[in-house]
């Protein structure tokens, strides 16, 4: 019989890829999780994977299960959280502080979600560029967090949400374009287009440029992601956003993007929440929604185990 462990298996072995990655994924030993999907297929009578083929490539009939799975799962989840919230009567306050100026395009499809299945949960959210966030949420003045710049505070736990690459944005027609990644080296003549920000929560700058000891040749600010994409089309500078943010300009074809060096540059974005706050489930449920919208949703991010 069909089950929801199935499921599960199915969509941790197309999300990961590899059969040991997927028994982590699941809890179960690569072996288990092999006789799993081998009984399953025996009594459906026929594959539902290639074995060894890379990339994995699901049959007609796997393809099938997982768009079921795709469907099934996240009702079974949200009727989770509803038989909870009766049972339980869950009610709470979730305000939020963001160190990253993209992140509002993923952040307000999450809340609208969240605030439709959480009504009794009291919402806020501010921009944390203006004041220091971390503080404020030992203080309890903020309840999260979301940072890709972690520090060790006690009783402050991050949660990885995703994985992104840094990348330089160039103008089609620039020079360094024709280079197949850039090198720290490479911006001491350019004008480096950054947010408003101090450099410490700029990956450009604590990730790459610092420790080169590099400082380009001259460094402009602006608030609006749009601005520096209209500027360094223009020629005016080369600047550095997440992957997922440039994608939309590269499909554009307003812009065209290069690594940071040979192995490129892939800080994490977390989500900061106090150690006595992270197990209440309308927490839970609100890391679950943002990791799971932005995996699904933005291009180029990868997930993070722990």
């Amino acid at each position: 019989m069909l089950d929801i462990r199935h499921l599960k298996t199915l969509v941790a072995l197309r999300e990961t890829g590899s059969l040991v990655e997927a028994a982590e994924r699941v809890h179960l030993t690569q072996s288990a999780l092999s006789h799993q999907l081998k009984d399953l297929e025996s009594r459906l009578g026929g594959e539902l994977f290639t074995r060894k083929s890379r990339p994995l490539r699901f049959t007609a009939a796997g393809k099938r299960l997982l768009a079921l799975a795709d469907d099934v799962l996240p009702r079974l989840d949200e009727a989770e959280r509803d038989i909870h919230k009766l049972l339980h009567g869950e009610a709470g306050r979730l305000n939020m502080a963001i160190e990253c100026h993209s992140c509002f395009n993923w952040l307000m499809p999450t809340v609208e979600v969240y605030r439709n299945q959480w009504p009794a949960i009291e919402l806020d959210f501010s921009s944390g560029f203006t004041f220091e966030p971390l503080p404020a949420l030992i203080q309890g003045d903020i309840d999260l967090v979301v940072t890709a710049d972690p520090q060790l505070i006690r009783g402050v736990e991050y949660v990885p949400l995703f994985a992104y690459e840094m990348q330089f944005a160039l103008a089609k027609n620039h020079p360094l374009a024709e280079r197949p990644y850039l090198e720290a080296e490479d911006l001491l003549d350019q004008t480096l287009i950054t947010y408003p920000v101090e450099r410490g929560r700029l990956d450009v700058f604590k990730q790459f440029l610092e420790a080169a000891g590099v400082e380009p040749a001259a460094v402009r600010t602006t608030e609006l992601t749009m601005m520096m994409v209209q500027l360094v089309a223009s020629g005016r500078g080369v600047t550095a956003l997440p992957n997922w943010v440039l994608a939309e300009y590269v499909d554009q074809s307003l812009l065209t993007v290069r690594s940071a060096g040979v192995r490129g540059v892939w800080p994490i974005l977390y989500a900061a929440v106090r150690e006595t706050q992270l197990e209440a489930p309308y927490m839970q449920d609100f890391l679950k929604l943002a990791r799971d919208h932005c995996l699904h949703n933005l291009k180029g991010v990868r997930r993070v185990s722990g």
